[in-house]
C-alpha cells in the first residue's frame, strides 16, 4: 500500500479501529512503546556495525588487516550506507513503514550473520557494504514512524530515546563481542548478532500498525498525536516528485550541511575508539572491554538531553524551528573541549573527554534526525531522512579516509581539533539558512 493511498483511506481506517476498541482492551500510551520497539532496533544496529571496531584489534593478526585496510572496510559500508539512504527513504515513503522496516532488517541481519564467513579484508569490505544497504532503511523508517506517531512537541523526545538505541548498541559491544571473541572466536560475534536482527522483524510485524488502523490504540490517544499539527514549512505540490521537492528547498540544505559536518564525529568515535586506545594509549582487548562502553553511555544521556532541549525551548515561547536550532547550538559548544583528547595527560582522561563529545554529539542527533519530520510533508518524510544522511554519511566517508591516513603520520590529535569545531560550523549553517515555522499554542509542550 502506497502512503499516497493510506493517507486518503484514513477516516475509513480510523471509523473501522474505533469499531474494533470501543469498550474493548487498549494499551495506554502506545506511542511510546512504539518509540521503544524503534529503540531496540536501533540497539541492534548499532551492536551490528560496531562490532567491527571491536574485531577490529583481533583482525590485525588474524587477517593481517592494519589502520589502512581496516578503513577501506569501514568506507565500503559508509559509502554504501549514505549513498543507499535515499533509496531505502524513498521505498519506505512508498510501501508501508510495517512491510518496508521489515525488509531492510530481514536483509541487514543476514548480512551480518554472513560476514562472519569473511576471509580476507576484500570480503569483509564487501559484506560490509551489503550490510549497509540494509541499515540505511532504520533512521528514515523510524523517523517516518515517529512523524505519524507523535505530535510535534513530543517528536525529539521520541527521537532521543530512540537514537538512545545507537548509544546502548556502541556500549554493549565491547564486553559483548570481547566475549564472543574470547570464548567462541570472532566469527560468531557477527553470526549471533546478526540472528537478533530476524528476531525483531518476527516481532516487528505481529506488533505494529498505523495509528489510524491499530486495535491497541485509543481514540483519545488518536487524537493527542493529531493535534498541534501545524502545516509543513514546505509547500506541498503532490504531482511534483518527491525528492525534486526536497531537494529545491534552502531548509533542506542547512540540514545537509550541519550532518556532513556532525557525522564525523560519531564515525571516529563508532569505529576508532578501540584502535586509538590500543596504539596511542596501549590498553589490550580486556581493558577496551571494560572501559570503551563508557562513552557511549554517555551518548545514551546525550541523546535523552538533546531530545528534551527542544520542548524546554518550546515552552520559553520559541518558534518551532527557533527551538531546533537552539536544541542544536547549546550540545555544539560542549563538543569544543573534545579538542584536548589527544592531549589528555591519560587514557582515563582521554575517556573521559571521549563521553563528553559522544554526550554532545547525540544531543545534536537527536534534534538533526527529527527535523525532516518538522520540515516535510509525511509522503517526504523517509527520503529526506535518507537524503540528509547520505550528506551525513559523505562527512563520514570523507573523515574516515582521512583517520586511516593521519593516524599514520601526524596522529589524532588534529582529528579531534576538527570535531571540535565542525558542529558549531554546523549551527551557522541551520541559523543562516533555517527558515518558515511558525509556533502555535498547540505545538507547546506542556
Amino acid at each position: 500500500m502506497s502512503e499516497a493511498a493510506s493517507t486518503s483511506s484514513l477516516p475509513l481506517q480510523r471509523s473501522a479501529r474505533t469499531q474494533r476498541t470501543a469498550g474493548g482492551f487498549t494499551v495506554p500510551g502506545l506511542r511510546w512503546w512504539i518509540a521503544g520497539l524503534l529503540t531496540c532496533i536501533t540497539i541492534i544496529n548499532y551492536l551490528d556495525r560496531s562490532a567491527l571496531a571491536v574485531v577490529g584489534p583481533t583482525l590485525k593478526t588474524e587477517l593481517s588487516i592494519d589502520e589502512v585496510t581496516f578503513s577501506y572496510i569501514v568506507i565500503a559500508f559508509q559509502a554504501v550506507y549514505g549513498l543507499t539512504m535515499p533509496i531505502a527513504g524513498r521505498v519506505i515513503d512508498w510501501l508501508n513503514i510495517r512491510v518496508g522496516f521489515a525488509l531492510a532488517i530481514a536483509w541487514w541481519s543476514i548480512a551480518q550473520v554472513l560476514t562472519g564467513f569473511a576471509g580476507g579484508w576484500r570480503s569483509l569490505a564487501v559484506l560490509r557494504g551489503v550490510l549497509g544497504v540494509g541499515e540505511a532503511g532504520n533512521f528514515p523508517g523510524a523517523i517516518k514512524t515517529v512523524s505519524q506517531w507523535f505530535p510535534p512537541a513530543e517528536r525529539t523526545i521520541a527521537t532521543g530515546i530512540i537514537n538512545m538505541g545507537s548509544g546502548v548498541g556502541s556500549l554493549i559491544a565491547p564486553p559483548l563481542v570481547v566475549f564472543l571473541i574470547l570464548h567462541t572466536g570472532w566469527r560468531s560475534a557477527f553470526m549471533l548478532t546478526g540472528a537478533l536482527g530476524v528476531i525483531w522483524v518476527a516481532l516487528w510485524l505481529v506488533v505494529y500498525r498505523a495509528p489510524e488502523e491499530h486495535p491497541l490504540l485509543s481514540t483519545a490517544e488518536l487524537q493527542h498525536i493529531q493535534q498541534g499539527a501545524e502545516p509543513c514549512p514546505t509547500v506541498d505540490n503532490e504531482k511534483t516528485g518527491v525528492a525534486h521537492m526536497i531537494l529545491r528547498e534552502k531548509n533542506f540544505w542547512a540540514l545537509a550541511i550541519a550532518r556532513f559536518l556532525s557525522e564525523p564525529a560519531w564515525q571516529l568515535f563508532t569505529y576508532w575508539i578501540p584502535f586509538y586506545l590500543v596504539t596511542e594509549r596501549h590498553l589490550d582487548l580486556k581493558q577496551i572491554a571494560y572501559f570503551a562502553w563508557v562513552p557511549f553511555l554517555a551518548g545514551d544521556l546525550g541523546c535523552l538531553v538533546g531530545g528534551l532541549l527542544s520542548p524546554f525551548f518550546l515552552k520559553l515561547g520559541m518558534p518551532v524551528l527557533t527551538a531546533r536550532k537552539a536544541a542544536v547550538t547549546v550540545p555544539a559548544l560542549l563538543m569544543t573541549v573534545t579538542a584536548f583528547t589527544g592531549t589528555a595527560p591519560s587514557a582515563g582522561m582521554a575517556i573521559a573527554l571521549f563521553s563528553i563529545g559522544a554526550f554532545a554529539h547525540q544531543a545534536i542527533s537527536s534534534t538533526l534526525l527529527t527535523l525532516p519530520a518538522d520540515l516535510f510533508p509525511k509522503r517526504g518524510v523517509a527520503t529526506a531522512n535518507g537524503l540528509s544522511g547520505t550528506a551525513g554519511y559523505a562527512g563520514g566517508i570523507l573523515f574516515t579516509f582521512i583517520i586511516g591516513r593521519a593516524a599514520h603520520t601526524i596522529g589524532y590529535t588534529p582529528l579531534f581539533w576538527g570535531i571540535a569545531v565542525f558542529d558549531l560550523i554546523g549551527c551557522i549553517a541551520l541559523w543562516s539558512l533555517l527558515r518558515g515555522a511558525r509556533a502555535p499554542a498547540s505545538e507547546v509542550a506542556p
